[in-house]
């Protein structure tokens, strides 16, 4: 499977401008199955501008992920600031799946208290496992990476993928770094994780989005520009991996 990570620098509260220079970068990696953006890749991450989150069924960068989706014939997975059907604010993790005509999404479970996200927004409370060109995905978002319970591989979670979006800032890019490589080594799993770059009204973000094997080395990497890059994922070796080596027969 073709992912391709967009690491983009989400202008903030610029929803066409956002979704221009996503489709700039799509271009520029044509031919992907499964492309991924940043944690509110279309406004930045807004915590105390409610009055901008539209609903669900109005969102016009959740519009046009289905029909590029569509469009392109692959999957384009992101997290936009939403109200749902009942009225509560969700940052939520779609996954539009424009092979299949599916959408799939998560609702952050860690909202990020030390930035106010859990002020405004409503956690979820279930995981996400999207299954799609012979790979099982979970689905999860920036702060959810502190956090290995929720993470942890297990019989009713079992899956080949973490796919984890973010708005993670400069300040703690150690963090991000060794993180990253943890939860691919301790789960046996591919781990892709994809950042922003750029600056919102509050902090830094200096990117790092990577793509991670099983044994945590990293099969790619972004630095601190707005840029794509694409990576192949192989379930067989995934399995050659965890055949070899079966850690996950000992887990608790």
């Amino acid at each position: 499977m073709k992912v391709t990570l967009l690491q983009i620098d989400s202008k903030w509260m610029d929803e066409r401008g956002n979704i221009l220079r996503t489709t700039a970068l799509m271009d520029s990696q044509p031919g992907s199955d499964l492309y991924v953006l940043p944690e509110m890749w279309s406004t930045g991450f807004a915590t105390d501008t409610m009055e901008n989150v539209p609903d669900e069924k109005h969102s016009v960068a959740l519009q046009w992920m289905k029909e590029e989706a569509a469009r392109r014939r692959c999957a384009i997975c992101g997290s936009l600031a939403v109200r749902d059907d009942e009225g509560a604010y969700r940052n939520r993790l779609y996954f539009v799946d424009g092979r299949h005509d599916r959408v799939a999404y998560y609702d952050k479970h860690h909202l990020f208290s030390y930035g106010g996200e859990n002020l405004h927004y409503t956690p979820g409370q279930h995981h996400t496992i999207v299954e799609y060109e012979g790979m099982r995905i979970l689905l999860l978002t920036c702060y959810d990476l502190r956090f290995p319970c929720w993470i942890r591989y297990a019989d009713d979670r079992a899956y080949d993928v973490i796919l984890l979006v973010a708005n993670w800032p400069q300040g703690r890019q150690s963090a991000w770094q060794i993180l990253t490589a943890a939860r691919a080594i301790e789960n046996q799993s591919y781990f892709i994780g994809v950042n922003r770059v750029g600056d919102d009204l509050v902090t830094h973000y200096i990117g790092g989005s990577c793509a991670i094997d099983p044994i945590g080395r990293t099969m790619v990497s972004l630095g601190d520009t707005a840029e794509a890059v694409s990576v192949a994922l192989s379930q067989s070796e995934l399995l050659r991996r965890r055949e070899k080596f079966p850690v996950l027969d000992d887990r608790d």
